[in-house]
């Protein structure tokens, strides 16, 4: 018999690709605990009820690195499931606005370009949205 994936939670998250004015963008390395502990991440965090998403990407970045940003346009919708987890990410381009970004809710955070993302381990759901960031860097 096929299990339903009905059983399985389903996050539906807020994702920033936050820039510098560098061209730099902001990723964080995953606490070690947890099925995806130590991994890379664009940051953000689950939407609360009554939010949108960008208020749920701002409130998230405060929170988790204490810095403002600028949330900007869209850059993709994932849907994806993991054998523990399916997450809906939302993801927007973001500004660096103010504050000197904190390791407050995660190991580590770097500024990297775009073309060093490929040196970082992200999990699997990551991967689309490096994929949509180099392809929209093509049609400029």
């Amino acid at each position: 018999m096929i299990e339903s994936n009905s059983s399985i939670p389903h996050k539906i998250i807020g994702v920033a690709v936050i820039w510098n004015d560098e061209k730099q963008i902001l990723i964080d390395r995953r606490l070690p605990q947890g099925a995806m502990g130590g991994l890379w991440e664009f940051p953000g965090g689950k939407i609360e009820i009554g939010e949108t998403i960008e208020e749920c990407i701002k409130r998230e970045i405060a929170e988790e690195l204490g810095i403002e940003i600028a949330v900007g346009k869209h850059l993709i919708t994932i849907d994806h499931t993991y054998s523990h987890l399916r997450v809906t990410l939302t993801v927007h381009h973001s500004q660096h606005l103010a504050g000197i970004p904190q390791a407050i809710e995660c190991d580590e955070i770097r500024w990297v370009s775009l073309d060093e993302l490929d040196e970082f381990t992200f999990p699997e759901a990551n991967g689309e949205i490096i994929a949509a960031l180099r392809k929209g860097e093509n049609n400029n």
